[in-house]
């Protein structure tokens, strides 16, 4: 399982997911959690989905199409949540991989934010895990 909050990722958390991903011939689950408050107003008109950036949604797509080329089944996975890193650790123990990448791109998050969701991940995440940087 591959996962960011909502940046782009890592391309050497990209490289290790879809490789161990093949090595192993196992499924590989791409999860970008977004932190996205429920307002009313957006979801009566509809718009509580809005796209992705467009750096975004290629650095999304990247993983995709490196396991697709490698014979890897892949499952993209899109979590919404008010609060998104405890999103992420109920989405990790709910899909139970053999392995976790930890992937965000470090420059494109706030360093409090990624040093909580590393400390969230280190205390209760029960698979092996590996953290971009």
């Amino acid at each position: 399982m591959l996962a960011t909050l909502d940046v782009p990722f890592d391309d050497d958390a990209v490289t290790f997911a879809v490789d161990t991903a093949a090595e192993l011939g196992e499924q590989l689950i791409i999860a970008n959690v977004v932190e996205r408050p429920p307002l009313p107003l957006s979801t009566i008109l509809g718009y509580e989905d809005l796209p992705s950036p467009p750096a975004l949604a290629e650095s999304l797509a990247e993983p995709v199409r490196r396991a697709v080329a490698r014979g890897v089944n892949v499952t993209r996975l899109r979590v919404k949540s008010m609060h998104p890193i405890p999103a992420l650790l109920e989405t990790v123990a709910e899909q139970d991989p053999g392995v976790f990448v930890f992937g965000p791109d470090r420059r494109r998050m706030m360093r409090l934010r990624y040093w909580r969701a590393a400390r969230a991940i280190r205390a209760r995440v029960t698979t092996l895990v590996w953290m971009a940087g």
